[in-house]
């Protein structure tokens, strides 16, 4: 038997808390990049029953991507933002999905990230990384960022920390281990898990929120 909406919203509270579960709920995250960090990121974020999250990302599914992804083998080709909304609804049917096949640029980012209020980042390349950052902390001052830098290879998963830069900047990772050493599926999962619960953390903390 398939549980209705009131039966998940009553578990979720029970887990949660009423109060709690009532600022997730309202709660709106965007995910820029839905590859290993940002596909993982959705799916906790989804299961802890966040109102509504916003899937960026201009990319396919590729059969390379299936060993960290939270991708199934029958939507290699089709668009992430596409294929992870599929999969979040069919975990959590309540969540509200806005979807957005297309890239990040100076363009468009106020535009889709203007009703988030906390950004997570989950990009590939070093250099729009950090201008994701930058432009969030420059342009958007009151919405919280949450990043991440060094998940990659088998070395001691404890090394990945979650570390508060400044009040609205948290950086998640291992902040050293270079791409060349290759993505591991629970390496990289750690380190989405640590964006995940530091959106959680900031809903809790945060009164304003």
């Amino acid at each position: 038997m398939t549980p209705s909406v009131k039966d998940i919203q009553l578990a979720l509270e029970k887990h949660h808390g009423i109060e709690f579960q009532r600022k997730i709920s309202s709660a709106t995250v965007a995910i820029c990049g839905l590859g290993g960090l940002g596909s993982n990121i959705a799916m906790l974020l989804a299961r802890a029953g966040i109102g509504k999250i916003i899937l960026i990302d201009f990319d396919k599914v590729d059969v390379s991507n299936l060993n960290r992804q939270q991708y199934k083998v029958n939507q290699v080709g089709q668009y992430k933002a596409e294929a992870l909304a599929k999969n979040i609804k069919e975990i959590m049917p309540c969540i509200q999905l806005e979807i957005h096949v297309e890239k990040l640029s100076d363009l468009n980012i106020i535009q889709l990230l203007h009703q988030a209020d906390i950004v997570c980042e989950a990009l590939d390349q070093a250099q729009t990384k950090a201008w994701l950052v930058n432009t969030v902390l420059e342009k958007m001052p009151n919405k919280y960022i949450v990043a991440a830098s060094g998940m990659a290879g088998f070395n001691n998963p404890n090394t990945i920390q979650t570390k508060v830069i400044t009040d609205h900047f948290y950086l998640c990772g291992d902040r050293s281990s270079d791409l060349s050493l290759g993505l591991i599926s629970s390496r990289v999962m750690i380190c989405a898990a640590h964006q995940a619960h530091a959106v959680l953390h900031i809903l809790q903390t945060q009164d304003h929120l």
